[in-house]
């Protein structure tokens, strides 16, 4: 399912005055103090790099060789920001549009790819994000392409399931409907009044 509200889905506000959804992912990210690089679109890196170094910025064509719209997927993105970051120790993938992912899910399924090839998040035994790959992947990371991601490396390889205490591992924001469900999630409650 596509997002069909006006304009880009990462640049929607997640309430009046709050951050939009790609800002909001990102600084969760950013609070987990790993390295984060961001692979995107021209239209939205001036948003990434008000908050990612320019280093860590890596923009997919827009067009191939002949001039015709680019057919990139997850696999793609993934090929390059990993091609991008092939210092790493491994690498968490996930999508920008999951501004409740806690930084600390984050934290939790990088620790556990210190040990396994693979882990990913898992909340109430259903998989979400990220997913942790470790460096000994780096080969088959580099070289994917299409629309798959790396499921197919999760099927091939001992996974981990990381247990968390996190809904945010699963929601991903993909129609006007999700919006509006993440952003009633994110309102805050009324204070209780005294009675007098």
């Amino acid at each position: 399912m596509r997002f069909r509200g006006s304009g880009h889905k990462l640049e929607q506000k997640l309430g009046a005055g709050a951050d939009t959804m790609l800002v909001r992912t990102l600084k969760h990210a950013i609070e987990s103090r790993m390295r984060v690089v961001v692979v995107t679109t021209q239209a939205l890196a001036p948003t990434v790099g008000k908050l990612v170094a320019a280093r860590d910025v890596v923009l997919l064509p827009e067009h191939d060789s002949q001039g015709h719209p680019s057919l990139v997927g997850m696999g793609h993105s993934i090929a390059a920001g990993v091609g991008a970051s092939g210092d790493a120790d491994g690498w968490l993938i996930m999508p920008a549009d999951m501004p409740l992912l806690r930084p600390s899910s984050m934290v939790a399924v990088a620790k556990a790819i210190e040990q396994f090839p693979v882990a990913y998040a898992q909340y109430r035994g259903r998989q979400g994000h990220p997913v942790g790959f470790s460096a000994e992947l780096y080969s088959e990371l580099v070289g994917l392409q299409g629309d798959e991601g790396a499921r197919r490396l999760v099927a091939r390889y001992p996974a981990q399931a990381v247990d968390l205490d996190d809904p945010g591992v699963l929601i991903d924001v993909d129609t006007v409907e999700d919006l509006a469900r993440v952003q009633d999630e994110l309102v805050p409650e009324p204070a209780l009044q005294k009675p007098v």
